[in-house]
């Protein structure tokens, strides 16, 4: 049983360049859950890879684009059911080919599910949706269930990264992976989880959370 943890799947209608784009890279890059996923995942690249990492809800795929360009050697799975995000990385990869990278354009927790267990060597959540009604806090990613997804596919002493500028959310965050017991936390200082990530990119939306005065926060937990 799968949740929708991510609100709409469209905003502005696609151009036919975009859309020309989606569907000529999902057919390249798109995961096809309907087979059995491979126990070592680095077969699923075209370039040889040593470890393999996800990132959920990638955006516009800034912050994914960076790290798969950098990184050759590392296998990068990004998920993103928001369609003009996905046709903005479509864009990208068709300008520019990536033989280090897979995508998925639906639930996260459908590609979690596939996954064989210490299949990853890291998952990135980054700015998720933060669902700041109290009502809806039950469609926050992190959760004792999503994080039990995690703790079956990271490898033991792989990292789980956090990034949020809505503070309800990183405590939120914090607790949650308290509780689980499979994470650990790691922060040697107050001031830790402020520092970006080495090499971080940045992206449009915590530009847009700066401008509009609030503080990001960058968390960093290890699968025990």
């Amino acid at each position: 049983m799968t949740e929708a943890f991510f609100g709409r799947r469209r905003g502005k209608p696609v151009r036919p360049q975009q859309a020309a784009a989606l569907e000529s890279g999902l057919g390249k890059y798109r995961l096809d859950l309907t087979a059995e996923a491979p126990p070592d995942l680095r077969v699923l690249f075209a370039a040889e890879v040593s470890a393999v990492r996800l990132e959920i809800g990638f955006g516009g795929g800034e912050h994914l684009l960076h790290r798969a360009i950098e990184a050759p050697a590392t296998g990068f799975i990004g998920v993103e059911p928001f369609v003009n995000g996905m046709a903005k990385m479509m864009m990208a990869v068709r300008a520019a080919p990536l033989a280090n990278l897979r995508v998925y354009d639906d639930d996260a927790t459908q590609l979690l599910d596939w996954l064989p267990p210490a299949s990853l060597d890291g998952i990135d959540l980054l700015y998720p949706d933060p669902w700041p009604k109290k009502k809806h806090w039950k469609r926050r990613f992190v959760s004792p269930v999503n994080l039990d997804r995690f703790a079956r596919v990271l490898k033991p002493g792989s990292k789980f990264r956090f990034a949020s500028d809505i503070d309800t959310y990183v405590n939120w965050t914090l607790l949650h992976c308290r509780a689980h017991g499979a994470f650990a936390w790691q922060a040697a200082e107050a001031a830790d989880w402020h520092r970006s990530y080495e090499g971080w990119p940045g992206t449009r939306y915590e530009a847009k959370a700066i401008r509009e005065g609030r503080r990001p926060a960058y968390l960093t937990f290890v699968r025990t």
